[in-house]
């Protein structure tokens, strides 16, 4: 199986969203990683063929996925960013809603939803109102309603936002283990979600494709422009008005400032090895998060 952009574009009035995308995914789970208003959404959605291009095409094994129209839907699991709930449903009859939309068997359904109830750890909550779940919950619902179909390709749009750390785990864990032989493709800004499962990581900036590849490979092309040093506070304070500051804190009395740029920023700096957060910092220090 093999996804395909082709100089994929979207364009608003004079704003261009999306602007030439090449990429090829295959199974294998890939981060979208880029800050608020990057174009991960719009990209996305015209995976899901929910936008139209405004040029450029999404081919599914040498298919355009518009062609395939009913078949490529069949294949495709999708988490919104903002994933519409009913919160008077329970979460068996909202999977059973859903699997009725993608025009499922009703016992497949049936059997499909008590299971992936069991596997996202809601098997206990299968009867409660959905308006009574957390945010995690919510998001482990969500992920199991773009499952059901048992899809080839899962596309998931922020989907630990707003997430507490240890459901931000879980969710990641839960992912990575539907992500064998599937094309996984994850959008979000916190960096530490694509760094623990992504097998490889894109990086969008204003609508463009800047980066794509390994962690290791992306991060390594910023070797050299990531710097430490201990300083006074007073010192420390200027270092953070003038370059782009990753971490600081306090040991006895000094500060560890680490930071990332082109140039060694002080006398008493010295290069460390760059990080996926370094290199997100690089490129999007100051923008949208």
């Amino acid at each position: 199986m093999q996804l395909i952009l082709d100089r994929l574009t979207k364009q608003y009035g004079s704003k261009i969203a999306l602007d030439r995308i090449d990429a090829v995914f295959q199974p294998g789970i890939y981060g979208l990683l880029g800050a608020n208003g990057a174009g991960k959404t719009t990209m996305m959605r015209l995976i899901c063929d929910i936008l139209k291009p405004t040029s450029g095409e999404v081919i599914l094994d040498g298919r355009n996925i518009r062609d395939l129209g009913e078949k490529y839907r069949e294949v495709l699991g999708y988490l919104p960013q903002d994933f519409g709930y009913y919160p008077n449903f329970t979460a068996t009859k909202f999977l059973l809603y859903m699997a009725s939309l993608k025009g499922l068997n009703a016992r497949y359904a049936k059997e499909k939803a008590a299971s992936l109830l069991e596997v996202v750890g809601l098997q206990n909550e299968r009867n409660k109102k959905i308006k009574t779940f957390s945010g995690g919950m919510k998001q482990r619902l969500g992920i199991a309603q773009a499952l059901l179909n048992d899809p080839q390709i899962l596309i998931l749009d922020e989907p630990t936002a707003g997430l507490d750390p240890k459901e931000r785990v879980r969710f990641r864990n839960l992912i990575s283990s539907f992500a064998e032989n599937k094309i996984v493709i994850l959008s979000t800004h916190i960096v530490t979600d694509v760094e623990y499962i992504a097998d490889e990581i894109l990086v969008l900036k204003n609508g463009s494709l800047i980066k794509k590849g390994t962690e290791n490979s992306i991060i390594s092309e910023i070797a050299g422009c990531v710097w430490e040093c201990r300083v006074t506070k007073q010192e420390a304070a200027r270092l953070e008005n003038t370059f782009t500051v990753c971490n600081s804190k306090n040991e006895d009395g000094m500060i560890i400032v680490r930071m990332v740029s082109n140039c060694k920023p002080c006398d008493t700096a010295i290069a460390v090895a760059p990080c996926l957060e370094d290199l997100y910092l690089y490129y999007f220090h100051g923008e949208g998060q």
